[in-house]
């Protein structure tokens, strides 16, 4: 049976790595979270005079370098004055050289979000009328090409690594104790860990290139390896590196005193025993407790080194999503790594420490509730990237999270199918008792044999040690032997030296015994010992045949255990549901990696307000005054965004006229229970001035008579209040006189 299913397995599996390779090679090109929501000037907007400064306004904070916002005159020439600045909030500008003519300006910019992704993009604006311009701006970010490819499929792996590593580690711990002492979940656990120890590395080795100008060569300048270690992703990165030397001594200790301890424990126990059959004693207790309370600082500690650097650690409540993060990536590694494992140990596990109905039972119950968690800390998380229903069709993001739910649902199927099969698996009890008489059987063989053995051994001994005082008895024997005729011997020669009255007859008759007494041969020592050692030869081999029988029985037994094992349809049904849901772990994963590489739904959804608040401006003949500005709001209850637009004419130090127009994402006039205005100039200390502009029509504000005391770079401020509690303020920064 098990040579029919290989070859399927194999095709499933690299059908799933197909699928997932699929994903991630889509994955790069969208992979900013930040997006542009207003600049000043306006994309595509034509203003009478040149401006002093170019100011974009961005979702989320990012990250500027000195080469980060470039500003291009119509034959391409740099006409942006100095560094980029922050004037407030995430509103960025660059001053401009004095006295530019007419003409079509290009805005360049590539950034680094919050979130820790690149940004680029471009846009045009005209002094006076357009005109032709010879820029032409590559649409192609730092994150595409080769170097993005590689990046994102670094996380994908590192994702998996951590998922491996945490969710084997818990398995071990929580389920099954044998485990700890079976090679394939060793191998299955430190490959995690390898694979998460080489993404990491990798990672920061591409970060610098990733972030700025995509060349492959760039990944080993060491001076941009060292601009990175000083970001949040960077030292995200380095501090992941030491929690990974804190788990290699944690897997030490699991696979090392851990797995010693757990070779007294029963591969199966009672049902009721939830605590993965740890019942060793004080120690073993002790050890379990410290390698759980461990392993879980250091596997939430790995988890939060992508929560404090990504998604969670920007926009509404981080403070409240980074832990929520990490407990969602934590029931992620509960789930998915468990379900490697117990994959790993329905296939690989040995004979003699099969994972038994007891282990899935209890993983059942920590996968289902992995399952809860991941629906609690899912639904907030899907609210606050996207903020409303429509964003999950309108956007990619909550397409890509719509995709991600439905294959959920499907692991939830295939997982209650799991279930049954473990349940049919715990009520074939004459199959178990069968097993168990068989390992008892076969345990009494073993030691039948080991008393044959010793038998044998002992009978070995004793006819070594009679063959031994035998030959010493011959050899005694033929000594004394030897000693009486050579004594015989010498007597009778003495004799023959008497005088010549000796009888002849008797003479000669002394002559023929002493000759026949010297024919006479004496039994040899050498012989004795020849015996002996053929006596020691063959008890020698019947020993050798003897072990070797025992071999052969053994492993006979083991191959009758492991197909009867093969053979059960109950085993056979939950390793197939087991592994379908790992192929879709493996799909789901790569669709979280790609989705953590997507601008969520409620930035896009932003920027796409922005733009139509813009052209609508443009079209109603809003912006007709000195100064424009168009900010995106978002309060965070119901009905709670839109965009607010300022103008305010003539712009001048004295009485200016400004109004306040609020639409909601969809360009439609809206109105908010109050709308408020703030000026602030932080360079002469002046402010903030209020203005409290009267309502005109749905949507409109205006106020007259507004005084501004002197030019300069004002920053003007906008608090929106759509209900009773939620209220939001936005800036942006407006260059007066």
């Amino acid at each position: 049976m098990t040579q029919t299913i290989a070859p399927r397995v194999r095709t499933l599996v690299l059908l799933i790595l197909a699928v997932a390779g699929a994903l991630l090679a889509g994955a790069a090109p969208v992979s900013a979270h930040a997006a542009l929501t207003g600049s000043d000037p306006a994309q595509g907007a034509v203003v009478d005079t040149a401006p002093s400064q170019v100011s974009l306004t961005f979702s989320e904070p990012i990250a500027l370098g000195d080469d980060s916002v470039r500003v291009l005159d119509p034959k391409g020439e740099r006409v942006d004055n100095g560094d980029p600045a922050n004037p407030s909030g995430t509103t960025y500008s660059v001053r401009l050289v004095s006295g530019l003519p007419d003409g079509t300006y290009t805005v360049a910019y590539q950034v680094v979000s919050a979130d820790s992704h690149p940004v680029a993009g471009a846009f045009t604006f005209s002094i006076g009328a357009p005109s032709e311009t010879t820029v032409s701006v590559s649409a192609q970010g730092s994150d595409d090409g080769l170097v993005g490819w590689l990046y994102g499929f670094g996380r994908y792996v590192s994702y998996a690594g951590f998922v491996v590593l945490a969710g084997g580690a818990a398995f071990v711990l929580a389920c099954w104790a044998p485990g700890a002492r079976v090679r394939a979940v060793q191998r299955l656990v430190v490959s995690g860990w390898l694979a998460l120890t080489a993404a990491t590395l990798g990672l920061l080795m591409l970060r610098g290139s990733y972030t700025t100008s995509g060349k492959v060569g760039d990944v080993f300048d060491l001076e941009l390896l060292g601009d990175v270690l000083q970001t949040k992703t960077g030292a995200a990165l380095v501090s992941r590196l030491l929690l990974l030397a804190a788990a290699a001594l944690f897997i030490a200790v699991l696979f090392g005193a851990y797995a010693r301890t757990a070779d007294a424990v029963e591969p199966d126990r009672d049902a009721e025993d939830d605590g993965g059959g740890d019942d060793g004693g004080p120690d073993k207790r002790d050890l379990t407790f410290g390698l759980a309370l461990g392993g879980t600082v250091v596997a939430a500690g790995l988890a939060a080194s992508w929560a404090m650097s990504e998604h969670a650690s920007q926009g509404l409540q981080a403070g409240v999503a980074m832990p929520v993060d990490v407990v969602h990536l934590l029931a992620v590694a509960a789930w998915l790594g468990g379900l490697t494992t117990l994959l790993v140990a329905l296939y690989r596990a040995p004979v003699e420490t099969p994972v038994g109905r007891d282990a899935v039972r209890r993983f059942s119950r920590l996968a289902f509730g992995s399952v809860v968690t991941l629906a609690f800390t899912g639904v907030y998380q899907s609210w606050r990237q996207l903020g409303s229903w429509s964003a999950f069709t309108d956007t990619r993001y909550g397409q890509l999270l719509l995709v991600k739910i439905a294959l959920v649902a499907v692991m939830v199927a295939v997982a209650f199918l799991s279930r049954r099969w473990t349940q049919r698996l715990a009520d074939a009890r004459v199959s178990e008792a069968a097993e168990e008489a068989e390992r008892k059987a076969t345990e009494r063989a073993e030691e039948a044999v080991r008393a044959e053995e010793a038998v044998r051994t002992k009978e070995a001994v004793r006819t070594k040690e009679a063959v031994r005082a035998e030959a010493t008895e011959r050899a005694e024997e033929a000594v004394r032997a030897e000693e009486s005729v050579r004594a015989e011997a010498t007597e009778r020669a003495e004799e023959e030296k008497q005088p010549a009255g000796t009888a002849p007859a008797e003479a000669s008759g002394t002559s023929e015994v002493s000759e026949a007494s010297m024919a006479v041969e004496p039994p040899k020592a050498s012989d004795a010992f020849d015996a002996f050692d053929a006596e020691k030869a063959e008890a020698g081999q019947d020993s050798v045949r003897a072990a070797q029988l025992a071999r052969q029985r053994a492993a006979a037994e083991a191959a009758r255990q492991k197909r009867l094992r093969d053979a059960d349809p109950n085993r056979f049904g939950l390793r197939r549901s087991v592994l379908a849901e790992a192929g879709i772990a493996v799909v789901l994963l790569a669709v979280t990696t790609v989705l953590t590489q997507t601008e969520p739904g409620r930035t896009e959804q932003d920027a796409r307000a922005a733009t139509a608040a813009s052209s609508s401006a443009s079209a109603t003949g809003q912006g007709s005054g000195a100064v424009s500005l168009t900010m995106p709001f978002d309060t965070g209850g119901r009905s709670g965004k839109g965009v607010v637009s300022i103008d305010l004419d003539p712009a001048q130090a004295g009485d200016n006229a400004l109004h306040v127009y609020v639409e909601g994402p969809d360009g439609t006039p809206v109105d908010v229970p109050e709308v408020k205005i703030a000026l602030t100039l932080a360079a002469q200390n002046i402010g903030p001035l209020p203005v409290a502009p009267d309502h005109v029509t749905t949507g409109h504000w205006s106020a007259s008579r507004v005084q501004i005391p002197m030019a300069g770079d004002w920053k003007v401020e906008v608090t929106v209040r759509t209900s009773d509690i939620d209220q939001v303020t936005v800036s942006k920064n407006a260059q007066i006189g």
